[in-house]
C-alpha cells in the first residue's frame, strides 16, 4: 500500500542536498527497494516573479502560461526529499538523468492552483549500472493537467557519466540541418538556472566539483538545455503534446551549441549538439 506524505509547504532543497551528503559517508545503510511512498503538495500556487525569472533564464517570453518544463522546478523539492530518504536504494550523488518525458494535457496557467505528487518507481538493471523513475503530475480540481516521468542512472558498470545518456533512449541521434542556430551559452547559465530551479548540484556551478566528476569545467542542466530547446519552438507547438528528450553529452559551460529543429509529421525533431549531440528530443501532439 502507498504511504502518502502530505507536506503543508514546499521544503525547498537545501535540507536535501545537506542529507545527500551525509548519505556518501562510509557505512550508510540503504534499502534494496524503492520506498512506496507519494510526496503530495496540495494547492501549490506560482510565484509570479519566479514564473518570470525561470522564462528569462530558459528564454521563454513574459507569460502567465506555464512552460511544459515549469512544474518540473515546482515538483523538484519534492522529488530531492524523496531521493535523499534514508531507505532511498541509491545515493542523489553521482545519479545522472538521462532521459525525461513530459506530457501537457492542456495549458496551465498561473492563477492556477496545483496539486503536485511524486513517486518513484521501477528499479531496474541496466547495462551499466541501476535505474529508475520518478513520476511527477499535477493536477488541478482533481484532474491531471500536466505529467512528467524523469529516468535516473547509477552508474556501476564501465564508461563514464558524461557519456550515461548514449544508449537509454530510442529518441535516434537528429542530423544537423542547414539553418540552425548557433547559441552562445555563457557561464552564469549554470548559477543562474540554479537559483530559480533549486537544483544546486555544484557541477553546474563550480569548476572545482565539476573536476571532480571528471568535466574540465561545469555543465548546463540537462532540463535547462530541455527547457530552452522548447523556448525555440514556442509558438508553434500544439495545445496538448508529449515531448521526449535523451540527455546525451554534457554542454560545458560557456559553450556554442547548434540547435536545429525540423517538422516530424504532425510534431518536430529536435537536437543541440556541439561536436556530439547534448540532447535530441520529439515532440508528439
Amino acid at each position: 500500500m502507498v504511504a502518502v506524505v502530505e507536506l503543508s509547504s514546499g521544503p525547498g532543497t537545501t535540507a536535501s542536498y545537506a542529507r545527500a551528503a551525509l548519505g556518501m559517508l562510509p557505512g550508510t545503510r540503504r534499502g534494496s527497494t524503492l520506498p512506496d511512498v507519494e510526496m503530495v503538495h496540495r494547492g501549490v500556487v506560482v510565484d509570479r516573479s519566479h514564473l518570470a525569472a525561470y522564462d528569462r533564464v530558459c528564454g521563454f517570453r513574459l507569460s502567465d502560461r506555464l512552460p511544459a518544463t515549469y512544474p518540473h522546478v515546482l515538483g523538484f523539492p519534492l522529488a530531492m526529499r524523496l531521493m535523499t530518504a534514508p531507505d532511498f536504494p541509491l545515493p542523489l550523488i553521482g545519479l545522472v538523468h538521462v532521459t525525461n518525458r513530459i506530457t501537457v494535457s492542456r495549458p496551465v496557467f498561473a492563477d492556477e492552483r496545483l496539486d503536485l505528487s511524486v513517486r518513484a518507481v521501477e528499479l531496474r538493471d541496466h547495462a551499466r549500472g541501476r535505474q529508475f523513475d520518478v513520476v511527477t503530475t499535477a493536477s488541478v480540481g482533481g484532474v491531471q493537467v500536466w505529467r512528467e516521468v524523469s529516468t535516473y542512472l547509477r552508474i556501476t558498470g564501465p564508461g563514464s557519466a558524461g557519456s550515461a545518456g548514449s544508449s537509454t533512449s530510442d529518441i535516434s541521434d537528429f542530423s544537423v540541418i542547414p539553418g540552425g542556430a548557433v547559441w552562445w551559452v555563457p557561464a552564469r547559465v549554470g548559477s543562474d538556472y540554479a537559483a530559480v530551479s533549486g537544483d544546486r548540484n555544484p557541477i553546474h556551478t563550480s569548476r572545482v566539483c565539476a573536476k571532480l566528476f571528471g568535466f574540465p569545467r561545469p555543465i548546463a542542466h540537462g532540463m535547462w538545455t530541455k527547457a530552452r530547446s522548447l523556448a525555440a519552438l514556442e509558438g508553434r507547438l500544439p495545445e496538448s503534446y508529449t515531448v521526449d528528450v535523451a540527455f546525451k553529452s554534457p554542454l560545458l559551460l560557456p559553450g556554442k551549441p547548434s540547435f536545429t529543429a525540423a517538422l516530424a509529421g504532425a510534431g518536430w525533431e529536435f537536437s543541440l549538439r556541439s561536436k556530439r549531440p547534448h540532447l535530441t528530443g520529439r515532440i508528439t501532439p
